[in-house]
């Protein structure tokens, strides 16, 4: 009688899915999100007349779009994990990946491609929101430039040992 070995599963989530589960955490990220974006909007535009209204305005449409670009990068990690889960010999990638994407090489790359493709998320949206929204291209563009640079979610790379110990 062949033996199956027994195996046990991590049931701690990598930090980076932690966004997405609703939870009391929605009660900081979100209000955090939003001024930080209000902040960034501000000094992306300048010395813009109104500009008080205009963030006023189109805050809450770039606070939307960054989440949906924060998905965007989320969802490339967590099918980076499936595919490590079922090739033999990833192991270590997959655990870097979950856990501490420092302690791989390839899991730090496709973390920091993760990191990437948000923030290019976050200017194409923004860029086209703020055009959509009446600014000259060139304002748009610069605006959503530092948008993107800024509020990429930089949080992938947190370790989650901080959190979990």
């Amino acid at each position: 009688m062949k033996r199956h070995p027994i195996r046990t599963y991590n049931i701690l989530l990598p930090i980076w899915m932690l966004v997405w589960f609703p939870s009391w955490l929605w009660l900081i990220l979100i209000p955090a999100n939003y001024l930080i974006d209000r902040l960034v909007l501000s000094w992306g535009l300048g010395d813009m007349e109104d500009k008080g209204t205009f963030c006023r305005a189109n805050t809450w449409k770039i606070c939307i779009a960054g989440f949906l670009s924060d998905l965007a990068g989320s969802v490339l990690l967590f099918m980076s994990l499936l595919v490590s889960d079922a090739i033999p010999g990833t192991h270590d990638f997959g655990a870097a990946l979950s856990i501490n994407p420092f302690e791989n090489i390839f899991a730090l790359l496709v973390t920091l491609a993760a990191i990437a493709l948000a923030g290019f998320c976050i200017f194409k949206l923004d860029r086209w929101l703020l055009g959509k929204a009446g600014l000259d291209a060139e304002l748009a563009r610069r605006a959503a430039l530092r948008l993107a640079l800024v509020t990429a979610p930089y949080l992938f790379l947190v370790p989650g040992t901080l959190i979990y110990g």
